[in-house]
């Protein structure tokens, strides 16, 4: 026999009151009843003043400084292994969060489902938000997250990354550098220090690397020197598919000789430094014979030579996320609706250093 609503929802405030705070999938399960249901009693609850309701959770009324450092005021950050890019980005998002009485908890993604895997392990640890830098090596493994992560029930913000026009999760917040305006940068100093044929040494499996590549064709086609101005890429490692023998992959020295190039345009810092060596192999003096621009600027300037880069706003983007993400955990605490979505960019610096120098 069906349980009267009206018990329901006494079971449901008696539960979130034990616990402080429970999510709608968890109590939808031990009920027997559907998410949609739980969700309308939650509802009814929290206009009767029995509950909180946020994002896909519901609350005790018990102040916020009562509730469990473990679970209730906790929000999971997800990157990718290995990624130095972010390091200072999670830094920064932790300090913010910290401040605002909140808990970092950090999850890696490993591979290529590893995103998902590590979303589901923090909500299950009771992440109330979430903070998501997807791998996204392809634009295929883009599109295979969006139908799960338009499903989820708790604030999310996006780091690095901004969803096209027209996806399933283009309503998302979003933060990310403005990687069109970092290669700008680099061009324009290039180019007023009299270079016009650059060779851009790229990689091809994030996002940022997406946009610094395609930002590279374009803005030299408009500048109309694109005919001077070859694309390769970095290493090996750096396509979203890596072979022993990569076709796509050239070496700098020959493709700066090939192209008559007088400077390169390297995407990232680890792959800059490498290069910059094998081109002092080849003969190739930085930066008598070619100037070098990096592009991130986390380790760019510890080499033998220390290089010009591209220096996205890292720290701040961070930051930026986590107030992004306190801003919905705020409006949804206090049963508000969210308010419009937000994409933010953060403009790059270019910092100047040894690795660039006029055309002789």
């Amino acid at each position: 026999m069906r349980e009267p609503a009206q018990k329901r929802q006494a079971r449901i405030a008696a539960l979130v009151e034990a616990r402080g705070s429970a999510r709608i999938t968890d109590l939808a399960d031990e009920l027997a009843v559907s998410v949609v249901t739980v969700r309308r009693d939650v509802e009814e609850l929290a206009q009767r003043g029995e509950l909180r309701r946020g994002h896909g959770v519901a609350r005790s009324l018990r102040p916020m400084a009562q509730e469990s450092t473990a679970t209730g005021d906790t929000i999971g950050m997800v990157v990718p292994e290995r990624n130095t890019y972010l390091t200072e980005a999670v830094q920064a998002a932790r300090e913010a969060a910290e401040k605002t009485g909140l808990r970092l908890a950090l999850h890696i993604a490993a591979d290529e489902r590893g995103t998902e895997r590590a979303v589901r392990q923090a909500l299950d640890a009771g992440a109330r938000g979430l903070l998501l830098a997807p791998r996204w090596r392809t634009e295929a493994e883009a599109r295979a997250d969006h139908a799960w992560l338009a499903d989820l029930e708790v604030p999310v913000v996006l780091v690095e990354r901004r969803p096209h026009r027209g996806s399933a999760i283009y309503g998302l917040d979003c933060v990310r550098s403005d990687h069109a305006y970092g290669v700008h940068l680099a061009l324009e100093h290039l180019i007023s220090l009299g270079h016009r044929r650059i060779v851009l040494a790229a990689r091809d499996d994030s996002p940022t690397a997406r946009v610094i590549r395609s930002e590279f064709a374009a803005q030299t086609a408009a500048r109309g020197i694109s005919e001077g101005c070859p694309a390769m890429l970095s290493s090996r490692t750096a396509g979203p598919d890596p072979r022993p023998r990569d076709e796509r992959e050239a070496d700098l020295a020959a493709a700066v000789r090939r192209a008559r190039a007088t400077a390169a345009l390297i995407h990232g810092d680890m792959d800059a430094l490498v290069l910059v060596q094998r081109l002092r192999e080849a003969g190739i003096e930085v930066p008598r014979d070619c100037s070098v621009v990096a592009y991130n600027d986390v380790v760019a300037d510890m080499g033998q030579i220390a290089l010009t880069a591209v220096a996205p706003p890292k720290g701040e983007v961070g930051q930026a996320a986590l107030e992004l993400l306190t801003r919905q955990l705020e409006r949804t605490r206090a049963g508000r609706w969210a308010g419009a979505a937000r994409h933010l960019e953060l403009l790059p610096d270019l910092v100047v250093r040894d690795s660039t120098a006029p055309l002789r």
